[in-house]
């Protein structure tokens, strides 16, 4: 009698040590749920998942070149600019000697302006210089930075006026460097690249640059605009005609790497870092992917996935949002409660982000059977070692 009742006061000593040192894989829900806090404690935002969640989330963009950039127009009409390789064609009507045929470059032209007679002699291709003008013979120097090039053919007839017959002129960029967009990273050939007159947008010039050397999902475009940059994953501006933005003159536009993954821990078939391998994944295809949630182990009520926000997005769902004043992201813990059957609608149209981490909490029974099984194998010890005491 006096071994059993050593034993039970011993069991119930071990069940009280066995509480705060039995290992965990993780907080269990009630733990996340307290400690979100609040006031000058709050240590993150917490959401439960729903189907006005899902919806509030769905009207919000996070991170986008048509909000940052916010231009959808085709840019104005390129004009000239200091380094641009210009080439300039002057006809002379019957008569006019100052371009007749001569060490320039002549192109006869007999059928044009008025029929034989006429002579059109076209000048050495030439680079824009410092000072923004080009040679034209017998005039002054022609002032062309920052003209089209129809206000250069104007300015170069004017310049001739009176000093040739009836003289027509033909002014064409041969290669354009200040009217072009730089592009590399990962690209097939990193190059300038002049912007057409029709307006290009930023998968036109990807193409033109070769097109893209890494798998689509698993690359970023980022652009530089003055002092303005933004970064969309690449799967954003195919997927959505709006952040497909036309360029502008000297953006920069650089192709990053960026294999997506999010990671999966607690008590699922799989902790591991996941790859995205489409172009969206889902709660519900992320929980899948990991294996789904362990039956002796998981709490179906504590699915959490924890993220950081961009500020709007946390003032859309919590417009007294503290943490969100700051300015800066937000942590964000979502949960999912599986036990509640239209959740699994839920799983399906809550969308996982690149870095998000998924985790699933473990029962509170587990740890009562993890304390049994401590108990179980310290009774069994102790009742051995009484027995023996005791003979």
């Amino acid at each position: 009698m006096k071994v059993i009742e050593f034993v039970t006061v011993s069991a119930v000593a071990v069940i009280l040590a066995s509480c705060s040192v039995l290992p965990k894989a993780g907080p269990n829900a009630t733990d996340v749920v307290g400690m979100s806090g609040s006031g000058v404690d709050q240590r993150y935002e917490f959401f439960d998942i729903d189907k006005p969640l899902i919806d509030a989330l769905r009207h919000q963009r996070r991170g986008s070149l048509f909000s940052q950039f916010g231009d959808y127009r085709r840019s104005s009409e390129s004009t000239i600019g200091v380094g641009d390789t210009v080439s300039v064609t002057i006809w002379e009507a019957p008569g006019g000697v100052l371009f007749a045929p001569s060490a320039m470059t002549v192109a006869s032209n007999s059928s044009s302006l008025g029929g034989g007679g006429n002579h059109s002699s076209t000048l050495p291709d030439q680079v824009v210089g410092r000072d923004g003008t080009i040679n034209v013979p017998f005039t002054d120097r022609i002032k062309v930075e920052g003209l089209t090039t129809r206000a250069v053919e104007t300015a170069i007839k004017k310049s001739l006026q009176g000093k040739t017959s009836d003289p027509q002129v033909a002014v064409n960029v041969a290669r354009s460097l200040s009217s072009a967009v730089t592009v590399n990273g990962e690209v097939n050939s990193a190059a300038r690249i002049p912007i057409s007159v029709r307006g290009d947008r930023l998968l036109d010039v990807i193409a033109n640059a070769g097109g893209l050397r890494v798998p689509v999902n698993e690359t970023d475009v980022q652009l530089t605009r003055g002092t303005k940059v933004a970064r969309v994953p690449m799967l954003r501006v195919t997927g959505d005609p709006r952040e497909n933005i036309y360029v502008r003159p000297n953006d920069v536009l650089t192709l990053v790497r960026a294999p997506r993954k999010f990671l999966v821990l607690g008590a699922t078939g799989a902790n591991a870092e996941v790859p995205f391998d489409s172009d969206g994944v889902t709660l519900a295809v992320a929980l899948s992917k990991a294996g789904g949630l362990l039956d002796h182990r998981a709490d179906p009520a504590g699915v959490f996935i924890f993220r950081y926000e961009p500020p709007n997005i946390v003032n859309a769902l919590r417009s007294d949002s503290a943490l969100a004043a700051s300015g800066v992201t937000v942590p964000v813990v979502y949960r999912l409660n599986l036990l509640d059957p239209s959740s699994l609608f839920a799983a399906q149209q809550f969308s996982i982000y690149d870095r998000d981490v998924i985790y699933v909490s473990s029962a509170p029974l587990t740890d009562v059977q993890k304390v049994a099984n401590v108990v179980g194998q310290f009774s069994g010890f102790a009742i051995q070692g009484a027995l023996l005491a005791a003979k």
